[in-house]
């Protein structure tokens, strides 16, 4: 496997923790340790450093397995975040020559996971004009015969947006027309603005994996705690590859995740985040009232938006410029295969928001405009 670079993770990875003020981050604000066991209600203090059951507890797979109908522990696998379940889904159904259809924009990982275990990466793109979802008609365009796996992220990231109902229906059918599997990454399901939780794909048709994780919608992302949700035998082949990466999820991770998971807290923690998306998302729109040059969707989930603007500067540039003159991080929409875009991240610190903000119109106001 000769995998790509995944150059937004090494980005951030790079930069995220020197900078003033990140504004790449995807999730809400983390918890802190003893915050969180107040806030749980958990004494994980008797905890005993072994190795924990590499599949995941039973108490844990089964609080999991209730957020998706139909499932049962023996469908569910702890990962080391969404990410070991994004991974193992890939290394498992895609082989060299196998016709990958990717919703994009996307989070860089399966794509690069794709092309690199040989596979053709074909994009069914979500179109700004249709509110971030695909054309009508769009998905059986490009879901053809021959197609192995199309990868969903739902809730999406970078736009915030949920697939419609519509579209939803319409990939499915395509999926199913040519028994192709979908692999559904949820991470961002819980952090909805309003409303319910965005409803799983798994059970619209049996060809499903869903993942899914504590990091973006929980405040959790130390844990590195993530799950997949699959058919028992297929779960059985995942675990089985599970053995050759991380073997075990950290039992400490194990149990404060089954506290996370109890119902009660469970639904805390969702209005927690809730409340710090719907505030942060108001700094957000009030300093994109007085930036011109650019538009912007409003998410439907997620502390994540995705600008577009008019500047004669390539996002990479701009990126690179807020950083330098500014210690102030995004992420350059050139990251998602989308040039003239940005990502903001708004999920972190709301003192830090509008001083990041204020610094992205400062170097808006120094580019040159383009001249005729």
């Amino acid at each position: 496997m000769r995998q790509p670079d995944f150059v937004m993770e090494r980005w951030q990875s790079r930069f995220e923790n020197t900078v003033r003020c990140n504004l790449s981050e995807s999730g809400v604000l983390p918890f802190r340790f003893t915050e969180f066991c107040e806030f749980a209600n958990v004494d994980p203090g008797d905890v005993a450093f072994g190795y924990g059951l590499t599949e995941g507890s039973s108490e844990l797979r089964a609080r999991v397995a209730a957020l998706y109908p139909g499932a049962a522990e023996e469908n569910v696998l702890i990962t080391n975040g969404s990410a070991e379940a994004n991974f193992l889904s890939m290394w498992r159904l895609v082989e060299p020559g196998d016709r990958v259809v990717v919703v994009q924009p996307t989070y860089g990982q399966t794509p690069g996971l794709a092309e690199g275990l040989g596979a053709t990466v074909v994009p069914l793109w979500l179109n700004e004009q249709h509110d971030w979802q695909p054309v009508p008609g769009a998905a059986a365009d490009v879901i053809t015969a021959g197609t192995r796996l199309v990868v969903v992220t739902n809730p999406n990231n970078p736009t915030g947006a949920v697939l419609s109902s519509a579209a939803r229906r319409e990939i499915v059918r395509a999926a199913e027309a040519v028994g192709a599997w979908i692999l559904a990454d949820e991470v961002y399901a819980g952090a909805e603005l309003a409303g319910e939780v965005t409803p799983t794909l798994w059970g619209d048709t049996p060809r499903v994996i869903a993942t899914a994780s504590l990091s973006k919608a929980y405040g959790l992302p130390g844990l590195r705690l993530g799950w997949l949700v699959a058919p028992a035998e297929l779960r059985e082949e995942l675990w089985a590859r599970k053995d050759y990466t991380s073997i075990s999820p950290a039992v400490l991770s194990d149990c404060l995740a089954q506290a996370a998971l109890e119902p009660g807290n469970r639904s805390r923690i969702h209005n927690r985040c809730r409340r710090i998306v719907q505030t942060n998302l108001g700094i957000i729109e009030a300093w994109a009232a007085t930036a011109p040059g650019m538009r912007y969707r409003k998410p439907d989930a997620g502390a994540i938006c995705l600008f577009t603007y008019d500047a004669p500067i390539r996002s990479m540039d701009l990126a690179e410029r807020l950083r330098v003159e500014h210690s102030v991080l995004i992420v350059p929409g050139t990251h998602f295969g989308m040039e003239g875009t940005f990502r903001i991240g708004f999920g972190y610190e709301a003192d830090k928001l509008p001083v990041g903000l204020a610094n992205v119109s400062e170097l808006f106001g120094a580019i040159e405009p383009a001249t005729a």
